[in-house]
């Protein structure tokens, strides 16, 4: 990675090639129709320019074929626009299954990234290439908006509650890491980059940089420290739900809403409990909102993950999960002490 920022950086990523496609279109019909526009102006003000003080225009009525020439031509290349860029913005939605689990916590002025496995960085991923990556972003304070301009990759991260994007690196190197959301007087120094390496070479790095520790065992350690486990046991006696085999699938309120509990629904389970109570339960948990900081929310949110969900299998998974550093199931706590 060079100093030099060139106006369409190397496109890395799977999306990348469909993100400048779409861009490069916008600028042809805009080029287009702009020099068409202006020619049309400067030659009708040539044509029908006002050659002395007795003329009068000849009265014109108006042309059906010309109101319909410049109304339908137009619809239909902005319905081309619309569902060509509707159809990238779902795929950059849809997170593939089986994707490398990546926490990331945005602070003035830097970006701290956590790896499943217990690795951190500030300022730096890590990622093999070819494998796909969820991002999983919050921040601390106030909004940021990760941004890799290689990897044609921009998430807003908000205050106080979990986004996610995706990317799958193609090409091996380092890429620039910004932060595109102006967020004060030192947002231009939040940067950072990202590092694609071939799997083995990842795989290395994360041996050299193991801390023991897994993201699930540290949650698993805070989730017994906090005492979840007196409510969220594994048997039926426990005050709050059962959270063994809960993540990724649905589950239904008190109120007979049906939702999927996934990263943000478990992280609102534990700063706001009563925000949305499972159906049979009482709202009995107390808050935990500045109880725990966002680094630790991401770790009981990987815990409870860890105690299983939908079987997945890809080489994400293979790369980065880690091995479950947890008692078994049976002895294993639950999420925090609440009917959630």
């Amino acid at each position: 990675m060079g100093t030099e920022l060139p106006l369409f950086p190397v496109p890395a990523s799977t999306m990348a090639g469909r993100v400048d496609a779409l861009y490069l279109f916008l600028i042809l019909v805009s080029v287009f129709f702009g020099v068409l526009i202006a020619t049309l102006v400067v030659s009708f003000a040539i044509r029908f320019r006002r050659r002395s003080p007795d003329e009068r225009p000849r009265p014109i009525h108006g042309s059906t074929v010309l109101e319909l020439t410049w109304t339908l031509i137009p619809l239909g290349i902005v319905m081309v626009i619309f569902l060509w860029g509707a159809e990238v913005f779902f795929a950059m939605a849809r997170v593939p299954p089986a994707s490398m689990d990546i926490y990331v916590v945005g602070k003035r002025w830097m970006w701290k990234t956590q790896h499943m496995t217990g690795q951190r960085e500030i300022n730096e991923l890590h990622v093999p290439v070819g494998v796909p990556v969820k991002l999983t972003l919050t921040s601390e304070d106030v909004i940021h908006s990760f941004f890799v301009p290689a990897f044609r990759m921009k998430k807003d991260v908000v205050p106080g509650r979990y986004v996610t994007t995706w990317f799958q690196a193609t090409r091996t190197g380092t890429y620039h890491l910004f932060c595109a959301e102006y967020c004060g007087t030192k947002h231009s120094g939040m940067i950072g980059t990202v590092t694609v390496m071939e799997p083995a070479a990842f795989q290395t790095w994360l041996a050299g940089g193991a801390t023991g520790t897994s993201l699930a065992a540290a949650g698993e350690r805070l989730f017994q420290d906090l005492a979840c486990i007196t409510c969220h046991r594994a048997d039926s006696e426990g005050r709050g739900p059962k959270l063994e085999g809960v993540f990724g699938h649905p589950v239904t309120l008190a109120s007979g809403e049906r939702v999927t509990a996934d990263e943000a629904y478990i992280r609102e389970s534990i700063v706001n409990p009563a925000a949305r109570i499972v159906a049979g339960f009482q709202p009995v948990m107390p808050t935990y909102q500045g109880l725990v900081s966002e680094e630790s929310l991401m770790q009981l949110v990987a815990y409870i993950q860890s105690l299983g969900g939908p079987a997945t299998a890809g080489p994400g998974a293979a790369l980065a999960s880690p091995a479950p550093a947890i008692a078994s199931p049976a002895a294993a706590p639950r999420s925090r002490g609440q009917g959630r």
